[in-house]
């Protein structure tokens, strides 16, 4: 296993609210040691960080991968190699895969080939449904035992309400949550673009927001009624997150999570038929932007998600309209979420917390803290690092990011899992 000595970091700990010049220990894969003026023992490896930020590795609370059923868009192996190079060390898969991971086989193939990675654990999450198909509700205690973090049908709503009810109920005498993609599938068909001014200037079938806000305000009818915990995924309207807090206020088991496309970019970001931009839901008004960012602050979203969807060119060069939605998002998660942080909107070990200890401890992971004893998950980032995101030089495979042609600052300088360097 893997020992290794930090020297003269800038240690951040969003759990314990630590943020002092110091030094880290490994022994064997886990933190022996951390804090400031901490000199190791002689003979072992060590690492002058010089100042850089040293942070737990970053918990993605949800992403697509291309395997199984769509290597030709991304593997499991070249989503490990963006997700190192964005800081992330624990990656939480969805099921909406070819086959869906609606069987406990399928759940153990994806943590085992995580594993194998020797770069980054993949938490699976368990299909809501048989198949991710909305009707019958799939073997949660099975799934469950098999290592499933919670239930949801990925980049699907579970459109019946009473399919929904029966899923938390049942997820709750799991102890697990359901992960609901909000948006109401009858007003959103054949959609493009948020419904509005830009979207008929386009020519483009629009999505009303609040396709959003109604399938929000049913579901935590349905988490009053079962107890359940009902988490939103990728929430990016004001009423829906004015919803939630007050669904929060009231003592509900309501969580959410944004990705950096709702609190960056704006409908704009389309511009003329720009499909990188093209994702699901789609992009928002200014005015919704402010409000997620607004949520970030008060702490309404629990956690930042990258959101990742690999598609490829074919999938990408087509008319708007007919384009796949979906944004790539591992390697540029903590780049983003940073210019928050320059634009003075959340402090920094606030914004850390969206991406490390507040996700991991939803799914009950022993991740995203600095502390003596978990594994040496770690990423070293210089905050101040300026570069451009380029499509098409980007780490891994999928190259379809939103982002394309976005300066950022904050720049992932090396990432370690269990204390051994894989970026």
């Amino acid at each position: 296993m893997t020992d290794l000595l930090i020297t003269g970091a800038r240690l951040l700990d969003p759990a314990t609210r630590l943020d002092a010049q110091g030094g880290l220990l490994v022994r064997d894969g886990r933190i022996a040691a951390l804090g400031p003026g901490l000199a190791g023992p002689e003979g072992i490896p060590r690492l002058d960080a010089a100042g850089l930020c040293l942070a737990p590795g970053l918990v993605d609370l949800r992403a697509s991968l291309g395997e199984p059923g769509a290597e030709h868009r991304e593997t499991i192996a070249s989503a490990a190699e963006a997700a190192a190079a964005g800081g992330i060390t624990t990656l939480c898969v969805l099921p909406d895969s070819d086959p869906p991971l609606d069987d406990p086989a399928l759940i153990g193939f994806i943590a085992r080939r995580g594993e194998a990675t020797g770069s980054v654990t993949l938490l699976p999450w368990g299909a809501a449904t048989a198949g991710c198909a909305g009707g019958e509700i799939a073997e949660y205690g099975l799934l469950r035992e098999a290592g499933a973090i919670g239930f949801t049908d990925g980049q699907r709503a579970i459109a019946s309400a009473r399919t929904m009810r029966l899923a938390l109920s049942y997820a709750r005498a799991f102890g697990a949550m359901v992960a609901q993609h909000p948006e109401e599938p009858s007003l959103a068909a054949g959609g493009a673009a948020t419904e509005g001014e830009l979207a008929t200037r386009l020519g483009l079938p629009g999505i009303p927001a609040a396709a959003e806000s109604i399938l929000v305000a049913r579901d935590i009818a349905l988490a009053r009624l079962t107890g359940g915990h009902v988490h939103f995924a990728h929430v990016s309207t004001a009423e829906a997150l004015e919803l939630i807090r007050r669904a929060k206020d009231e003592g509900l088991h309501v969580t959410c999570d944004t990705a950096p496309p709702y609190f960056d970019l704006n409908e704009t970001a389309i511009g003329e038929y720009r499909t990188y931009a093209k994702l699901s839901p789609p992009l928002r008004t200014e005015a919704d932007r402010l409000a997620v960012v607004a949520a970030l602050r008060d702490g309404t979203v629990d956690a930042i998600a990258s959101d990742h969807q690999p598609r490829d060119t074919d999938d990408k060069r087509l008319p708007f309209a007919q384009a796949a939605a979906g944004g790539a998002g591992l390697s540029t998660l903590l780049a983003v979420t940073l210019a928050r942080v320059h634009a003075g909107d959340i402090g920094l070990l606030d914004a850390l917390a969206l991406l490390t200890e507040r996700p991991a401890r939803l799914i009950g992971a022993p991740a995203g803290r600095l502390a003596p004893g978990l594994p040496a998950d770690l990423v070293l980032f210089d905050p101040e690092r300026a570069w451009k995101i380029e499509a098409g030089k980007l780490p891994g495979k999928a190259q379809n990011t939103p982002f394309d042609g976005r300066a950022v600052e904050g720049r992932v300088i090396a990432t370690f899992k269990a204390g051994r360097r894989v970026f």
